[in-house]
């Protein structure tokens, strides 16, 4: 099989792979394709934790079983080889016989981490690894970030004016409510994120201005783990952000007392707030985490750089004066237009 056939099975993987982004966790997103003399006789994606992984749901797939001795499995990620809510897919791939298996990364995972390979090689089977490496790794890169550097996928998010503010002045709005940049169509790809990420962090200047929900109310989705900074417990007890409709976490300096989906953690005097909700988080199993804002906030994770994305809208709407967006290092260019606004999507 030359380089470009394996890439193109290898392209198929992870595009069946996004079909679940957002429901796998702590799953990472997986994809499988089953060739035999050059077609597709099989394909599968893992849907949800808990269920089938790619690689069966592909051998389920496929009506002649007797094909998979001549054939080639390929997917993105390491197959695993560890018993969890399912069997190892590593054992599967060698009691079918398959002729050779095509891997796009290895997972870093503990659990994992070459032992999949190692049993595929174990057992005779040729093994290709590395194909389109560098995507497969992108297409998890939360799951990557989460177990190699013991924290959270991080997503900064703001809207900005064209002459870069985010908000204006509290003496220059008509009301205690944030003001609005962006329009319709924006909000609801912002509601669109809210449902894939696993939580979400604003600071206690966004928290008393904007009053925000921070739920996925304008799509259907899941809510993510609403996460507030406010260490001198300012925020007011019938704030939406405290309605305990769905699970939240306060980081305050007191000592307050938890409830069912309203979680008080106390940061110390001697503790960093940002190092401590990171180390919380990954303590909770959270991989990914959306920062929405104010400014402040953005700018001590962009001071820390701990960032890995930023998605930022621009609109034509000029301020004149107001609160400047965060000083950024890197330099932002249009990926696309999304309702009144140019949205700017930088990777690390």
């Amino acid at each position: 099989m030359n380089t470009k056939e394996d890439e193109k099975y290898m392209y198929r993987c992870i595009e069946l792979a996004q079909k679940a982004f957002g429901n796998t966790y702590p799953n990472p997103m997986v994809g499988s394709v089953i060739v035999h003399n050059g077609e597709i006789i099989g394909e599968g994606f893992h849907h949800k934790a808990g269920e089938p992984h790619a690689e069966v749901n592909a051998v389920n797939s496929v009506e002649n079983q007797e094909l998979l001795k001549d054939s080639t499995i390929y997917v993105c990620l390491e197959p695993c080889a560890h018993f969890g809510k399912t069997p190892p897919c590593a054992d599967l791939i060698v009691s079918k016989q398959f002729k050779r298996v095509v891997v796009g990364c290895v997972d870093s995972f503990s659990k994992v981490s070459g032992k999949g390979i190692e049993k595929i090689q174990q057992a005779g089977i040729e093994t290709t690894i590395g194909v389109l490496e560098k995507e497969s790794r992108f297409l998890n890169r939360r799951f990557f970030t989460f177990h190699e550097k013991k924290r959270p996928y991080i997503i900064l998010k703001w809207a900005q004016t064209a002459d870069g503010f985010i908000d204006k002045l509290r003496e220059e709005k008509k009301s205690d409510k944030g003001v609005r940049i962006t329009d319709e169509v924006c909000q609801k790809l912002v509601h669109t994120w809210r449902s894939q990420e696993q939580a979400i962090l604003v600071g206690t200047t966004t928290a008393l201005c904007d009053n925000p929900s921070l739920t996925t109310r304008l799509v259907e989705g899941k809510n993510p783990l609403r996460i507030v900074w406010d260490l001198h417990d300012t925020v007011a007890e019938n704030a939406c952000l405290k309605d305990k409709s769905t699970e939240t976490i306060v980081f305050t300096r007191l000592e307050k007392e938890s409830s069912e989906n309203l979680e008080y953690v106390q940061v110390l005097a001697t503790e960093n707030v940002l190092k401590k909700t990171l180390d919380v988080l990954y303590q909770k199993g959270i991989q990914s985490l959306i920062v929405e804002g104010g400014a402040k906030t953005l700018q001590t994770f962009i001071d820390a750089d701990l960032w890995d994305e930023a998605r930022v809208f621009t609109t034509k709407e000029k301020f004149g004066k107001g609160v400047a967006s965060p000083n950024f290092p890197k330099e932002l260019s249009v990926s696309e237009t999304i309702g009144n606004a140019q949205l700017s999507i930088v990777y690390r």
